[in-house]
């Protein structure tokens, strides 16, 4: 089920099959050139929704969440794709320490978790996507903050790509 507002998608996913599934109708969905924040506490399967994504994308080997590498780059056919775990960093300002403003500015894809680590220095998001443990499964909230992710938004509410 799934309950929807102009700028907002909300949705059930049941277990993680369910969660990867949606992540590869985003990663289908979703341009070349667009920037996901990923919200959610620990263990709510962000990285889930991101193996789905890159699947949807082209991606077969593994996808593990970048909580040490802090990015995990993907070099794939549809374009790059930049998996970012922000959880470690211990400031916003390492994120230009890292010459991580490159890739702010190119046309890859950005998937970022725990974005509010890095408040102040990432790029805006097109879509956020709020992911809440449920005693069976999760709730996912989906906002878009530009343009692109307000057409992501609508095709998603459609069923259409």
């Amino acid at each position: 089920m799934s309950v929807a507002g102009e700028d907002t998608l909300s949705l059930h996913c049941a277990d993680a099959a369910a969660q990867q599934a949606f992540g590869e109708r985003l990663g289908q969905v979703c341009p070349s050139a667009c920037t996901l924040h990923l919200q959610g506490d620990l263990g709510a399967g962000k990285t889930t929704l991101v193996r789905g994504f890159l699947r949807a994308r082209g991606h077969d080997g593994p996808v593990r969440s970048p909580t040490y590498t802090l990015i995990e780059p993907y070099e794939l056919a549809s374009g790059t794709v930049y998996h970012l775990d922000l959880y470690r960093l211990g400031d916003p300002e390492e994120l230009e320490y890292l010459g991580l403003r490159d890739l702010f500015a190119g046309d890859a894809t950005l998937l970022i978790e725990w974005p509010e680590q890095g408040a102040g220095w990432l790029p805006q998001a097109d879509l956020v996507l709020a992911i809440a443990h449920r005693p069976a499964g999760r709730d996912l909230r989906i906002a878009a903050h530009s343009e692109p992710g307000r057409k992501v938004l609508r095709t998603l509410m459609n069923g259409s790509s």
